[in-house]
């Protein structure tokens, strides 16, 4: 355990921020799965605003966002 008060703070923060972006991330793979079974354009948009929101609040780093996107959109192409 941290000694120093900052360092708790810290702590706390970053448990905080870890409740918050696994909440988020777990929301999005809920869309995607609807979205395997459903394949609609309009979700699909959805989703690609979600993970876009995602990649700027840095829950996902830019390159993997585009990496998801491109695969959900290689899905519905198929």
């Amino acid at each position: 355990m941290p000694i120093i008060k900052s360092a708790q703070k810290s702590l706390r923060q970053t448990k905080k921020r870890t409740v918050v972006n696994r909440s988020k991330k777990i929301a999005l793979k809920n869309q995607i799965n609807e979205f395997k079974t459903k394949k609609t354009d309009s979700s699909l948009r959805k989703i690609y605003s979600s993970i876009d929101k995602l990649a700027k609040s840095k829950i996902f780093h830019k390159n993997k966002a585009a990496r998801i996107k491109s695969r959900l959109a290689k899905l519905l192409s198929s």
